[in-house]
């Protein structure tokens, strides 16, 4: 798991912090589903890889609970689909 993500729940949240900036990626637990509601990046860290180490530790937090993935937002949805060693979380 990328120790560098934190789940921030009180605001349902996902976060890697670089640099004083957040990425995020809002979720809800349903069950053994975990449905990733939107994914961003703060304008400093976009197009610097952060949204998709921000994925890569969603994905792990996700396997290590046992728990499915369900992307609603369009860049989580490409980013597993991309990340085949991650396709078996997909819901």
């Amino acid at each position: 798991m990328s120790s560098n993500v934190r789940d921030n729940a009180d605001r349902r949240r996902f976060e890697l912090e670089r640099n004083g900036h957040i990425a995020f990626a809002n979720y809800e637990r349903r069950g053994s589903d975990l449905v990733i509601r939107h994914v961003e990046a703060a304008i400093p860290l976009r197009g610097t890889g952060a949204a998709g180490e921000l994925m890569r530790g969603v994905a792990e937090i996700a396997r290590s609970e046992g728990r499915t993935i369900t992307p609603l937002c369009g860049y989580a949805w490409a980013w597993i689909r991309r990340h085949k060693e991650y396709s078996d979380l997909l819901n």
